[in-house]
């Protein structure tokens, strides 16, 4: 082959194909012009293969030339291929990715694998405008995403994902996730809020500083005049657009008859902008344009963070429902015929080819294969199954093809039963903004009630001070520290947590962890590793140590098995011919004329002929491995599932703090114990599913306990989103992140310990603050209503009380690191 010649061989001055750098050690080469040319990296080199094989050879000559068009005479592609292609031409499919416009026209939206530069773009671009009836293609680098407008009439879709095929790439079509460009949407529009807010508030703010500083030693009243008209201008963009949430929400809640925080939080916004203006314009009075800037920028930064973890929420089902292949091969007759997959109901049967995704619930009704479960058990070695045995929608065939008679489609699939269960858990999962905002709406109606009562009385006193004096009272009480309390705390201590390695992703977690009494872990990958690691060797034979490692490296080489994979980080020299793999039991190869066989002691003993006995299984735990060769049995190998380094010292100092540590895992072999003993864990419920798993959760709920629950696995979601705090590994699926409280970036299990220690300092700080806010409210108010207070002086009160809440909260910056017990 062309890429096998000696890096040395071929021109250095850079990647032919693409011009960038090339990496040192790089050993990809292609032969173009009869000359060796040198390619950065894999991507490249397979696209120039494929540009000379189909002829294309000019393409270097003449790349910088925009008007040159290649004359493409490619390769074909194969029956089956079309076949799965040409479910794209029916309009049912084309219906999520395809737009149709005036005259036939449609324009499809496509993500295009295989591209490595702006070489690809321009093949790809250059060779689909020259196929008939295409107007127009676009192919973005960045994205990879591609537009193709072609003309329905004289082309079809699938010839033209055939042609993107043939020069070397895979189209898939696009599915934008309608609920996702709503999030998205939303996301825009708050953060121009926010950003509208915070310049306006800057702005005024240095305003207000001249205006209270000229209060002081003098100013001329032009000046004065000037500012306050500046500030209004200013300001207005504020109150008419970035607080336009809370004046939307408050006419809401009056309608509702339920009273919350932006009642109060619109009356004191408006009633001060609209009295700053009247002031403005009369030249009298005090202005208050900073206060309300300031109040609706703070307001608007936690309103934005609350967002941000409801869209994660939010696009989790879909996330997991995309497990489902789009098609599926049906038989029918003894014939093949590709099908869409929501086209399938109970009695089809399917064929299941290695490599593909079941595409529904189903049982074995010929053939037996390994099957992938990991992206729904989270466990990393494939599951033997057998003829008669059932296989779950989403999971991934490993070795053989099987056939599946459909058992379960659409909603009735397990799948789909985890997402229920994800929804129902989520609905039961405490909402500590509800009781938030039940104090809210008592403290809101004294506020309003108190205010009425003030300004009717000032009304009969004194009409002319009854406004400004009742303004003070809405003001001074505006529960601006009061909101700030816990907020503040909160994200000073999730800033804090996520330098140190955990992300919070909501904001009742430090909360949450504070009350913690148990701490659920799942197994595989939380407290272990997650991965099948060499652990020992021991020879059997003649041969050293080091040669059976690499004879059992050199025919584990080139699979791609869990097992196998323990065995790639080993450097061998030997040679294997006539490699077989024997399905669930081991390889067998040549190595310099010897016949050797590693796996299952059974059949690896098999290939010896000179009637040795096979030797005793080890004592000692973990997963053994037998090398034999003709002349007999050589060396055994143990494999297991590496305990985290940290997790011993992580159970003892959560045992220490008064918490309960329990695993609760899908593993129902006999590490589950042997893991629970070394960790001294003394609960263990072992072999459940998720529905079990959430059960179990919610029945410690049930008897008083706070549970956080750690895991890892699509499995683990449903039981992540029903404990009262949840935390993923950094290592976990995304979807288990996205449905987790908090995410274990750094992997260290002690991070936990020292989240629990922060949370508790956290709500000794929240209750510090709601006592000073609660405090400074009480002790203000009659001084406002007895109208000691002017509303400048309650501005300034509300904005000091709110600096000292703040001050407060940053004390929760720094965090004393727990370490390993030496």
């Amino acid at each position: 082959m062309n890429s096998s010649l000696a890096p040395s061989q071929a021109t250095t001055e850079g990647c032919f194909h693409c011009g960038q750098d090339i990496p040192a050690g790089s050993s990809f080469v292609t032969v173009i012009d009869e000359k060796p040319r040198s390619m950065c990296c894999p991507g490249c080199q397979a696209v120039a293969q494929t540009i000379v094989e189909s002829g294309l050879d000019n393409f270097y000559k003449h790349r910088e030339t925009a008007s040159y068009t290649p004359d493409l005479s490619l390769k074909s592609v194969s029956d089956a291929q079309l076949s799965e292609l040409a479910l794209y031409d029916q309009e049912s499919v084309q219906r999520d990715f395809v737009v149709t416009k005036e005259d036939g026209i449609k324009e499809a939206t496509l993500v295009i694998e295989g591209i490595t530069c702006a070489a690809c773009i321009w093949l790809l671009e250059h060779h689909l405008k020259k196929q008939s009836g295409v107007e127009k293609v676009s192919v973005n680098l960045t994205n990879h995403r591609a537009r193709i407008s072609w003309d329905s009439k004289s082309q079809v879709l699938s010839l033209l994902l055939a042609e993107i095929y043939r020069i070397g790439y895979q189209a898939h079509p696009y599915h934008p996730d309608k609920e996702e460009q709503l999030l998205e949407q939303e996301r825009k529009r708050a953060t121009r809020r926010l950003g509208v807010a915070g310049i306006g508030m800057m702005q005024v703010m240095m305003i207000a500083v001249a205006l209270y500083g000229g209060a002081i030693q003098g100013i001329e009243g032009k000046h004065v005049t000037f500012m306050r008209w500046a500030s209004m201008v200013i300001a207005t963009p504020v109150i008419l657009y970035a607080a336009r949430p809370f004046f939307v929400a408050a006419l809401r809640d009056l309608r509702t008859r339920h009273l919350s925080m932006d009642v109060p939080v619109s009356i004191a916004i408006g009633g001060a902008y609209l009295a700053s203006i009247w002031a403005t314009v009369t030249d009298s009075g005090e202005v208050y344009f900073d206060s309300v800037t300031m109040f609706t920028f703070f307001l608007l930064i936690g309103r934005y963070l609350e967002m941000q973890a409801r869209h994660r929420t939010g696009r989790a089902g879909n996330a997991m429902l995309n497990l489902l292949p789009a098609s599926a091969i049906k038989i029918v007759d003894g014939e093949e015929t590709m099908v869409p997959a929501k086209e399938l109901s109970i009695g089809d049967q399917v064929l299941i080819k290695p490599g593909h995704t079941v595409p529904a619930d189903g049982k074995i009704v010929a053939g037996s294969s390994s099957i992938d479960e990991s992206a729904l058990t989270g466990e990393y070695l494939p599951i033997r199954k057998e003829l008669g045995e059932n296989v779950i929608g989403g999971t991934i065939n490993v070795e053989n093809p099987i056939t599946l008679e459909v058992t379960q489609v659409g909603a009735e699939t397990q799948l789909s039963s985890i997402v229920r269960l994800l929804e129902r858990a989520q609905e039961d999962k405490p909402k500590v903004a509800q009781l938030a905002d039940r104090f809210a709406s008592y403290f809101v109606s004294a506020v309003l009630l108190t205010a009425a009562t003030v300004g009717f009385s000032w009304w009969l006193i004194s009409p002319e001070d009854a406004f400004w004096i009742t303004l003070s009272v809405l003001v001074v009480t505006c529960p601006c520290a009061l909101s700030l309390a816990t907020p503040t705390a909160l994200t000073a201590a999730t800033g804090t947590l996520r330098q140190n390695g955990i992300l919070i992703t909501r904001g009742h977690v430090l909360e949450s962890l504070a009350r913690a009494t148990h701490i659920v872990f799942d197994k595989t990958g939380t407290l272990t590793e997650g991965n099948l690691t060499l652990q020992e060797t021991r020879s059997l034979a003649e041969h050293k140590t080091d040669e059976h490692l690499q004879i059992a490296a050199a025919l584990e080489k080139h699979s791609e098995h869990p097992i196998a994979q323990a065995f790639h980080t080993v450097v061998s020299d030997y040679k294997v011919e006539n490699l077989q793999a024997t399905l669930g039991q081991g390889l067998e190869g040549l190595i310099d004329g010897i016949k050797y066989r590693i796996g299952k002691p059974e059949y690896s003993h098999g290939v010896c002929d000179n009637g040795s006995f096979l030797p005793e299984l080890p004592a000692q735990s973990g997963q053994w491995l037998l090398l034999c060769s003709e002349a007999g049995p050589q060396a055994w190998f143990r494999l297991n599932d590496q305990i985290r380094p940290e997790a011993a010292d992580t159970i003892k100092h959560l045992q220490s703090l008064g918490i309960r540590c329990e695993m609760l895992t899908g593993d129902s072999s006999s590490a589950v114990g042997e893991v629970a003993a070394i960790l001294n864990i003394d609960h263990v419920v072992s072999g459940v599913s998720p529905e079990q798993k959430l059960a179990h959760i919610q029945q410690l709920q049930q008897n008083g306990a706070q549970v956080i629950m750690v895991g890892d696995g699509i499995n683990d979601i449903p039981v992540l989103a029903g404990a009262q705090t949840s935390i993923a590994m950094g290592s976990a699926t995304d979807l288990a992140k996205t449905n987790a409280d908090g995410v274990l970036i750094s992997a260290d299990l002690l991070r936990l310990v020292d989240a629990i220690k922060l949370s508790r300092k956290t709500r000794s700080v929240i209750r510090q603050n709601l006592g000073w806010a609660a405090g400074y409210n009480f002790l203000a108010l009659p001084l406002a209503a007895l109208g000691f207070v002017a509303p400048y002086m309650a501005a300034l009160g509300m904005s000091l009380s709110s600096l000292v809440v703040v001050g407060n909260a940053l004390r929760l910056s720094k965090l004393s690191k727990t370490n390993r017990v030496k």
